[in-house]
């Protein structure tokens, strides 16, 4: 068996949940009479954890109960709006099968709450594929920081040379990099202009393939 390892982010890399995030903060931050904008929430949402986006928005410090308080109700209502429209970027159970033939370990590394995660990998029925699920609840640090991909190969016991990171975010792109690993872009939410230089970039999973994980391992 190899000791390879491909580690997926969720939002915008297994999911394409981004627009779906925005609506549920659109309806947050309008109860709260808090302005934004498409560009303020490109540079300060996607990929982002709950403590930065409700701090730049509330243009104030927000942490401790007030945090937990305010992700929670806008959790919640990503969750409603989201829960009946779940479906992964294309072709991902196909490359994810194709990676569990060629005996690549997998894992899931997201900033979400785990109660997203739960729903998103139970709805999907990919949790059994998963040897690692790691959620915002499970780190201290939060990406760019590569905390949460060094302790999920840490889990897996394979070294972060021998990982794969598929991200989506400047944050996620930064601490994949960070953690010592290869990463391959998806373009959902960001050009490839727009990131750090990444191994590979792929629109969706029609475009890679175990073999070509392989290659980017290798080269």
């Amino acid at each position: 068996m190899n000791q390879y390892a491909v580690l997926f982010d969720m939002d915008g890399v297994i999911c394409h949940t981004n627009p779906h995030h925005a609506k549920a903060f659109e309806a947050f931050f309008d109860k709260y009479q808090i302005p934004y904008t498409e560009k303020e929430f490109e540079d300060h949402m996607y990929g982002k954890h709950n403590s930065h986006i409700m701090t730049y928005f509330f243009k104030r410090p927000v942490h401790g109960e007030e945090l937990i308080q305010l992700e929670n109700e806008k959790e919640q209502l990503f969750r409603e709006l989201y829960k009946d429209k779940i479906e992964t970027i294309p072709d991902y159970k196909t490359f994810l099968a194709d990676l569990k033939a060629n005996n690549f370990k997998t894992a899931v590394c997201t900033s979400a709450p785990r109660a997203n995660m739960d729903l998103i990998v139970d709805h999907l029925d990919i949790r059994k594929e998963m040897q690692s699920l790691m959620s915002s609840e499970d780190v201290k640090l939060h990406k760019p920081h590569p905390e949460v991909y060094l302790n999920s190969a840490a889990r897996l016991g394979v070294d972060p040379s021998n990982c794969v990171v598929f991200e989506d975010s400047f944050s996620g792109v930064t601490a994949g990099l960070n953690a010592g690993m290869k990463v391959v872009a998806v373009l959902s939410s960001h050009t490839k202009e727009q990131l750090p230089k990444c191994s590979f970039y792929i629109n969706d999973y029609s475009e890679i393939s175990a073999a070509k994980v392989l290659e980017i391992l290798k080269a």
